[in-house]
């Protein structure tokens, strides 16, 4: 589990960041020298860019940025792999994204599908701990008129490729939103759209299961540690 955050990309880092993404696509694994002739800057200047993102360093975004392209082991039993995703559990992410939330006073959910339940089911939790207006969008049309300045609009996805979300951030950026992504693989694609990009897992589950297909187990365990993360604080405010 990681988050990128792109709001503390200057205009370059978010160049360098987004060039490497881009020749990523069309190219197979290449060095840090060949990412800084890539971008028309130092070594030292993508690396700096990199960690700014949210990377502990090259090497964990280029295996990240090729984590769909390359070989992968078998996959795993979903027991297995959930087992696995608790033992790597980073809980920093939870109080980060506990913050977004206890940070805005007007918070939209919004996905398709099983993701759009699992938001649902979100915004029945928050209503109980949470002060902020928190609501649903059952769809895009729905999500753009609800959309203010100062307000948060969460993307819900598994694996970001059923719809693509860029005309929706797009306009929620217009308005003055911020817009935050939460999706359990992670796709470079959805770096471009939002402020901060939460990627729950390394462990896929089987390409040949759909987006619908796939569980959205990842997503309630992160879900319900947020919670307890919002009532623990809203707790301590009390006392």
């Amino acid at each position: 589990m990681f988050n990128v955050d792109t709001a503390r990309l200057t205009p370059l880092d978010r160049r360098i960041v987004n060039d490497l993404v881009a020749h990523a696509r069309q190219h197979p694994s290449f060095r840090i020298a060949e990412a800084a002739e890539i971008c028309g800057c130092s070594i030292s200047q993508v690396s700096k860019a990199i960690r700014k993102a949210g990377f502990s360093g090259y090497k964990h975004f280029i295996r990240v940025l090729y984590a769909g392209e390359q070989p992968r082991e078998p996959a795993l039993g979903e027991l297995e792999r959930l087992k696995r995703v608790i033992e790597e559990f980073d809980i920093s992410a939870v109080d980060e994204f506990a913050s977004l939330i206890d940070g805005h006073e007007r918070v939209i959910l919004f996905g398709y599908g099983p993701s759009l339940i699992s938001a649902q089911y979100f915004e029945y939790k928050l209503r109980f701990c949470s002060s902020a207006f928190v609501t649903t969008a059952p769809d895009e049309e729905s999500a753009r008129t609800l959309l203010e300045r100062a307000s948060l609009l969460v993307i819900f996805t598994a694996t970001g490729q059923y719809r693509p979300f860029g005309s929706l951030a797009q306009e929620a950026s217009a308005k003055g939103a911020d817009v935050v992504v939460v999706s359990e693989e992670f796709n470079p694609l959805l770096l471009d759209i939002c402020k901060r990009y939460f990627v729950l897992t390394r462990h896929m589950q089987p390409d040949t299961l759909k987006p619908h297909e796939k569980t959205r187990t990842v997503f309630f365990i992160f879900l319900e540690e947020v919670i307890q993360r919002i009532q623990r604080g809203k707790a301590q405010g009390r006392s």
